[in-house]
């Protein structure tokens, strides 16, 4: 699956770059489980020495008294990052999540997640979790680049040289709320250790035209992962889906 996912993204390269290319993707892979374990022995000092974030952007929507959205996508350490922004952030950190199947694994991850207090919202119960802070200050986290459920209702954009379908609940959410949108993204600086910075894509989401604010999302994380392609999951099925002509315009 890495190979034909990173053949499909970077064509021109050979198959000996392509090679080189999966081992510094393995190896920061099993780097980001060996640190996970690891944080269940550690504590606040471990994360801050770390993971270096800018706060600049959240900072200012938090003195303005703005909610916001954050777009993320599959980089590592996810688990760092969540944790480091919990402890850098002036306003609560929301965090939409998938639960695991495995009931005692869920629980050991969502008492890791929820240490230092991001509020975890279950993906499969968001609508009705989310209702009790659409009035309170939050950072709102979605992990956007996620395969959707249904593709008929996905939107669908060229990603990585093929016709790909992203969920439409973040920009549907974004939309609603006329919150602005921040994109969050990390930086291997070293082994083990992270930056996490932040840009605006929009300071109203309904303000854009509809499927605007996911092509910048899409144009954005495009960019990033090129900059650090061994920093994405490219072990997931991101292309499992065919594009068809009843799923309308690709972006």
């Amino acid at each position: 699956m890495v190979f034909k996912n990173m053949r499909q993204a970077y064509p021109q390269k050979t198959d000996g770059e392509i090679e080189r290319l999966a081992k510094k993707f393995y190896h920061a892979f099993i780097d980001s489980l060996i640190e996970s374990i690891k944080l269940f022995s550690s504590g606040k000092r471990f994360i801050q020495k770390h993971v270096r974030v800018d706060t600049t952007l959240p900072d200012k929507l938090a003195a303005e008294n703005k909610s916001c959205q954050m777009h993320a996508c599959h980089q590592f350490n996810w688990e760092y990052l969540n944790l480091a922004m919990a402890l850098s952030f002036k306003q609560p950190l929301v965090a939409v999540y998938m639960p695991i199947k495995a009931k005692a694994l869920n629980k050991i991850f969502y008492d890791l997640r929820t240490r230092y207090g991001t509020v975890m919202l279950p993906a499969t119960d968001m609508k009705n979790r989310f209702a009790a802070w659409r009035n309170r200050l939050h950072v709102l986290a979605l992990v956007a680049d996620q395969n959707p459920g249904n593709v008929q209702n996905a939107l669908w954009f060229q990603f990585f040289n093929k016709p790909t379908p992203f969920i439409p609940g973040p920009e549907r959410y974004a939309r609603e709320k006329k919150c602005p949108v921040i994109l969050a993204y990390s930086r291997i600086v070293k082994r083990g250790y992270y930056s996490l910075h932040f840009e605006l894509l929009t300071e109203d989401a309904s303000l854009l035209a509809e499927g605007e604010l996911t092509k910048l999302y899409v144009k954005r994380i495009t960019e990033m992962i090129n900059e650090q392609p061994h920093n994405w999951l490219w072990s997931h099925r991101r292309w499992k889906h065919e594009w068809k002509e009843e799923y309308g315009v690709v972006g």
